[in-house]
């Protein structure tokens, strides 16, 4: 384990937020298309330009972490954090394919409301992989910021079940139940990974703090 945060290796922080920001646009392409299903197409080209750039990121920290000797937190810890982020907007990516793949038409409540939760996560975790840099310095924040995914995520998993009870107590057409199902499924998924990275970001802190 190699503990030291010097100048060259700040170079990982900025690709993790840079990483980051790719997923945090990926639910914004997210959340219009729940608002306007009728832009699905349009923001599925989108989401594919971002997943690109985003697999170019993750490269880069690679890339630079074979080779790079020190760097300022364990090795396995950047590359867990620069795959974890990666797989968010392949996540997103194929939630939105999926959409355009079904033809799902105006979205359900519950699943533009799963969108707006993951918003905020992606908000939080760009926060704190800002603060990542000074990590004793921004214990306590960092701790707090990962607790709030862990509570969207947990909001994210009431609504999930409400939405599902309704699918199968109102919904008759089992095509339409069907689609529902995976998107919510999907939906819920992406919100689960991003409380995984919380976590392992906590556990980040915890080892350096």
């Amino acid at each position: 384990m190699f503990n030291f945060n010097k100048k060259k290796g700040s170079e990982f922080y900025d690709l993790f937020i840079e990483s980051a920001q790719f997923f945090y646009q990926g639910t914004l392409l997210m959340d219009e298309v729940m608002v306007d299903h009728r832009k699905a197409d349009i923001k599925v080209k989108e989401i594919n330009i971002i997943e690109h750039e985003a697999d170019k990121v993750n490269d880069k920290i690679i890339d630079k972490l074979n080779r790079t000797l020190i760097t300022p937190i364990d090795r396995e810890d950047i590359y867990a954090i620069a795959n974890g982020l990666d797989d968010g907007v392949d996540l997103l990516q194929g939630i939105l394919q999926r959409i355009v793949i079904y033809h799902t038409g105006e979205a359900r409540e519950g699943a533009i409301r799963l969108a707006k939760l993951l918003i905020e996560c992606t908000k939080k975790i760009i926060r704190a992989l800002e603060l990542l840099r000074e990590i004793s310095k921004n214990q306590e924040e960092l701790l707090k910021l990962t607790s709030e995914v862990g509570k969207l995520e947990s909001e994210g998993d009431h609504i999930f079940r409400n939405e599902l009870a309704y699918l199968f107590a109102q919904v008759k057409d089992p095509i339409e139940l069907i689609k529902w199902k995976d998107l919510l499924e999907d939906l819920e998924d992406t919100l689960d990974h991003c409380e995984k990275l919380a976590d392992l970001l906590r556990g980040v802190v915890m080892k350096y703090a």
